[in-house]
């Protein structure tokens, strides 16, 4: 198997900036009223946003073995596994000050709303993992901080009908920046 090499992004503002590819799965968990299960992460390039339960696959393993490996990790929960594939997207962050192009795949699971199961803050912080909460679906409409993905309120909404989504490269919002003095 050859060594991934690192990949441009897509062209557009800014200098471009070799990444490297890494594969990942994540689970979204939902519980009985339809809330799903969120993590807060801060990440040096992207900074503060959500996101489901999951990470990067260990070498042989299948997109849905690496999300539920890592649901296990991060939460405690051993009576989850993964269901359909909810989507596909790629975007850009920053892991340990390494650029990366993350490929991730989001299944969909259903479980009862519940605490972390005990001893997690050690690999919470390590992973970058400020806070979790459960977010029912009007609030996940309405989050002002970011989401990914930044469709996931409409993607959760529309499953049914929809079926699995390929989003594509996402690109990281850049906030506004404000006007120079005297404009």
């Amino acid at each position: 198997m050859s060594t991934p090499q690192p990949t441009p992004p897509p062209s557009g503002p800014g200098p471009a900036v070799p990444r490297t590819p890494r594969r990942a799965a994540r689970i979204a968990v939902l519980d009985p009223a339809g809330a799903i299960f969120l993590f807060r992460y801060d990440n040096e390039e992207v900074g503060v946003h959500w996101s489901m339960p999951g990470g990067g696959l260990d070498p042989g393993e299948s997109t849905r073995e690496g999300a539920l490996r890592e649901l296990r990790e991060e939460t405690g929960w051993f009576d989850i596994t993964p269901g359909p594939l909810l989507c596909t997207w790629e975007h850009d962050y920053t892991r340990s000050g390494v650029p990366v192009r993350q490929h991730e795949h989001i299944y969909l699971a259903h479980g009862p709303r519940r605490d972390l199961g005990p001893g997690l803050a050690a690999a919470h912080a390590e992973d970058g993992i400020l806070a979790w909460r459960w977010w029912p679906p009007a609030e996940l409409a309405t989050a002002t901080e970011a989401l990914w993905p930044p469709t996931l309120a409409t993607l959760l909404a529309d499953r049914a009908r929809t079926g699995p989504v390929h989003l594509g490269y996402v690109p990281n919002e850049i906030p506004n920046e404000a006007p120079p003095h005297g404009r």
